[in-house]
């Protein structure tokens, strides 16, 4: 596939940031905001509710990662308007004002001393105009450069780490050429090939960092003398389909990078890049929470490569799942983006399948639904670092 001149359409913001979706979110800061957030998305069509399970007593570095989560889904250009909904006004507004940041209309509502109902009423209100504006809004040609494409891979078995991972990291050779933004992480699933990576990255100062995110990692295992991942890594999903150690498994996952890229830069949970190229993102494996980071991240678009099957989606970052493993393309299609199980037969080539998913990729940005979508699958879920106070 020739991407010299390829465009796709976009929304473009006021912060030069362009999305794929053109969601209008309402997002609780807190978990008891739930029920008030879910009220104004059930008033509104149009509009979507964003609940979650956290965000009363939580300090340190896990309060600023809930903060840098939130924020950074309403920044994502994926997102038009926000309407925030709080217990309290202080977190309230600093959700807000940091979304507010990037010139999108944001309005926050808290329900101390308002109570419920008259929270409700006011946010309907405000959500109506916000989903008057958004569906103004139109697409426009954009550059390829201006898009931001992030990787996970789930329920991995052989036919990952043969199949759709190197689909993936084909993928990403072609884009990184153009000034896209790329993203990857899993830390716990690079053990055993850290070495890989570290090797990969493009400046000493890039290895460093990206030693110091993988060694902080194994500081939690030898924390709490877990001698080996047994029952967590690999899975029993993953060892049901071949893959016996985390070494397996974590060769099988670089190959989403794939052979021409270097890592460009480190970031920690949920924070943004600042210049196109291949992005390590420090991240747990668990599917929903590091896709919900890429999202925080401004990802805009998300390969997601499966082996035995994983039915995962995100509410505002679209989620394009691959597939070589012939029977989960059999049982599990409807959750099934591209199918690459030709790849296994020999009957396609590492270059055909990659070309296959940028052209679902392309399909994706310009508005096509991914299955994830049309199937309704929104799993946003926060990382914790600590339990709350």
């Amino acid at each position: 596939m020739k991407l010299d001149n390829a465009t796709f359409r976009g929304y473009l913001r006021d912060n030069g940031r362009v999305g794929v979706r053109n969601h209008v979110i309402v997002l609780p800061v807190d978990d008891i905001s739930n029920a008030a957030a879910e009220a104004v998305g059930n008033n509104i069509k149009g509009t979507l509710a964003i609940p979650h399970p956290y965000g009363r007593l939580q300090f340190g570095p896990d309060l600023e990662l809930h903060f840098r989560t939130l924020i950074g889904t309403g920044c994502n250009p994926n997102v038009a308007a926000v309407i925030v909904v709080g217990i309290e006004p202080g977190w309230t507004k600093r959700v807000v004002d940091g979304i507010a940041a990037t010139g999108k209309p944001v309005a926050g509502f808290s329900i101390e001393q308002n109570g419920d109902t008259a929270t409700i009423a006011a946010a309907s209100r405000k959500a109506k105009e916000f989903v008057h504006y958004a569906t103004a809004l139109e697409r426009v040609e954009r550059p390829l450069g201006d898009l931001w494409v992030s990787t996970k891979c789930g329920e991995s078995d052989t036919t990952s780490g043969c199949g759709s991972n190197p689909t993936v990291g084909n993928a990403f050779d072609k884009l990184y050429p153009f000034k896209t933004t790329l993203c990857f992480g899993e830390t716990t699933e690079l053990t055993g090939g850290e070495q890989i990576v570290a090797a990969r990255c493009a400046t000493p100062k890039v290895r460093d960092e990206f030693m110091a995110m993988f060694n902080r990692y194994q500081d939690v295992i030898n924390r709490w003398k877990t001698s080996d991942l047994s029952d967590s890594q690999p899975t029993k999903g993953n060892i049901e389909g071949g893959l016996t150690t985390i070494e397996e498994k974590a060769l099988g996952n670089i190959q989403k990078i794939g052979r021409k890229c270097m890592v460009d830069g480190v970031l920690d949970k949920a924070e943004m890049p600042t210049h196109p190229g291949l992005w390590f993102m420090d991240s747990s494996s668990a599917a929903a929470e590091m896709v919900t980071l890429c999202a925080a991240s401004g990802y805009v678009v998300h390969f997601f490569p499966t082996g035995q099957g994983n039915v995962i989606g995100n509410p505002i970052l679209p989620v394009i799942k691959l597939c070589a493993n012939p029977r989960t393309v059999r049982t599990m299609g409807e959750h099934i983006d591209v199918d690459v199980s030709a790849l296994l037969r020999r009957e396609m080539s590492p270059d055909e399948a990659g070309d296959k998913l940028l052209e679902c990729m392309f399909a994706t940005a310009n508005g096509r639904h991914t299955s994830a979508e049309v199937l309704g699958h929104r799993e946003f879920v926060l990382t914790r670092l600590y339990e709350s106070a």
